[in-house]
């Protein structure tokens, strides 16, 4: 009896163990813990690649290649500027925070990337193509209009398409040189999308058009009144139709996104979720067929975990430290960074003094929100910590450098100078009025700052400190609320700042940035 008990006990063990083990070896959802929204997904072989919407970020439309779809890394971006003009350049007072390019479409045809884009900004619909998709050239046509939420598509006869719109779909051909859209082709596709999903609140749209066993399967997001975020996909034997529909998903408001297959035959759903201030953050669930249809989660549900791949992390892949110094054939920025709207690129350097970065002042701002030349990267959950060292020593009368939370209701802790007072000031947007929370006088050339955010159940509160030796830590201001607004339409982001109020050509020099996935016990 008791050699029984010992293997009964020893055989117990022996299966926690493995259950634990296989846990471990599960990748979990939200398989990215950041904002990157409005994916779009091919595999190419064994890899995989994604694009994405960052708006009125610069350079935009982020590239990111994963091997397992679970850890990413961005590898380049479809465009470095847009356009030129006031809106994306932060000029005579106009700005286009929440618009500039939205949601993309990635496809992979006779050996060649495309990405396609569309700005409101500009009122064009965008495509840009390439061999290489992680060092380029990238090739750019664009033409008039704006077309929403499109999705391209390149079908087995060798046509070219567009299926875009709002409640009602449209499809239009384009030319076979991508230029534009081949006169006389746009009719409407489906008349009422949403109506598989009842009484609508959002209409459909974010249109991701598949072909599978020679159906046409296409996926769009809606959003019935009173209730969620909804997957609707519609199916037809031919790409004009006539197409049946279906609700798909209804779960936690997990929607808006397509189809993609491993190299093994497995198949899944990539969407993104709503999740507060920290932005809108993709989740996977294993799609099975029935009837020729595709069946996304399990019972009806995104499950928690998946057979795949453990994550590693989001750093460095997604967010990343940078020492701002640089070997010879170095990016002068790795691909992390973005600035908020298109830098004036005279007034910051990696080279003028070695290992920092340098943010000149070229006018004058009343606020921090109009400030050209803000350097951004993505904040990520569960929690996570940045910190920066600034030389202020020649900031003049009347600057303001330091370290942010960029969104509408930003938080902001820096130096402001005044006169020959030096301060360092913690910023409190959080209720839509910038208030001044606190201040301590500076008397040294250097401070440390840092910021910590806290994701965890949506709680989206950030905490601000300061140091003058990099050790020890004091905080500063008060409690940072982060709200996820529409006009902004994005999540909270690191930013490093400096915009003068009074004069022009002080200049603040940030030693490093550095990020972790904890903060301060």
């Amino acid at each position: 009896m008791i050699i029984k008990r010992i293997l009964l006990s020893f055989v117990a063990a022996a299966c926690l163990f493995f259950s634990l083990s296989a846990q471990e070896r599960q990748a979990h959802n939200p398989i990215i813990y950041a904002d990157v929204p409005d994916m779009s997904m091919v595999r190419v072989g064994n890899t995989y690649y994604m694009s994405s919407t960052t708006m009125h970020m610069s350079p935009g439309v982020p590239i990111m290649k994963s091997t397992d779809l679970i850890n990413w890394r961005l590898v380049n971006y479809a465009y470095d500027t847009l356009a030129n003009m006031d809106e994306l350049n932060l000029t005579n007072g106009k700005s286009t925070y929440g618009r500039g390019s939205w949601a993309s479409s990635m496809r992979y045809h006779g050996g060649t990337f495309y990405v396609s884009t569309f700005a409101q900004t500009t009122g064009k619909t965008y495509i840009y193509s390439t061999k290489d998709i992680e060092k380029g050239p990238w090739k750019a046509v664009s033409f008039r209009p704006s077309y929403h939420d499109h999705s391209l598509f390149f079908d087995d006869d060798g046509k070219v398409y567009l299926i875009y719109g709002s409640g009602k779909l449209w499809i239009l051909e384009l030319n076979d040189d991508l230029s534009g859209v081949k006169p006389g082709t746009e009719h409407v596709l489906i008349e009422n999308a949403s109506a598989p999903s009842g009484t609508i609140g959002l209409p459909a749209e974010g249109s991701q058009l598949f072909k599978v066993n020679s159906k046409y399967y296409l996926f769009n997001i809606t959003w019935p009144k009173g209730g969620m975020r909804t997957v609707v996909i519609h199916r037809a034997d031919k790409i004009t139709g006539p197409y049946e529909g279906r609700v798909a998903l209804q779960d936690r408001g997990i929607a808006q996104g397509g189809l993609i297959n491993t190299p093994e035959g497995k198949w899944y759903a990539y969407m993104f979720r709503d999740n507060g201030a920290v932005g809108r953050v993709p989740y996977l669930t294993p799609v099975s067929w029935a009837d020729g249809w595709p069946v996304l989660g399990v019972d009806g549900k995104v499950p928690e975990t998946l057979d795949l791949p453990k994550s590693k992390g989001f750093i460095p892949g997604i967010v990343a430290s940078d020492e701002f110094s640089r070997k010879k054939g170095d990016r002068d920025l790795p691909l992390v960074w973005q600035w908020n709207h298109n830098p004036d690129n005279h007034l910051w350097s990696l080279a003028t003094r070695k290992g920092y970065l340098r943010l000149t002042t070229g006018r004058t701002d009343t606020s921090f929100l109009m400030a050209r030349n803000t350097l951004t990267q993505r904040t990520i959950g569960p929690v996570c910590m940045g910190s920066t060292s600034l030389d202020v020593s020649n900031m003049k009368d009347g600057d303001f450098a330091g370290l942010g939370l960029l969104q509408k209701n930003y938080g902001l802790a820096g130096v402001k100078v005044n006169g020959d007072h030096k301060t360092i000031v913690m910023i409190n947007a959080g209720t839509g009025m910038a208030v001044e929370v606190q201040s301590v006088p500076l008397t040294q050339k250097t401070v440390f700052l840092k910021a910590e955010c806290n994701f965890i159940d949506k709680k989206d509160v950030a905490d601000f400190f300061y140091s003058l030796d990099g050790k020890t830590w004091t905080p500063i201001g008060s409690q940072l609320k982060m709200t996820y607004t529409l006009p902004h339409f994005m999540g909270y982001r690191f930013a490093l700042f400096n915009y003068g109020t009074k004069n022009i050509g002080g200049f603040a020099d940030f030693d490093y940035f550095r990020v972790t996935d904890h903060v301060t016990k």
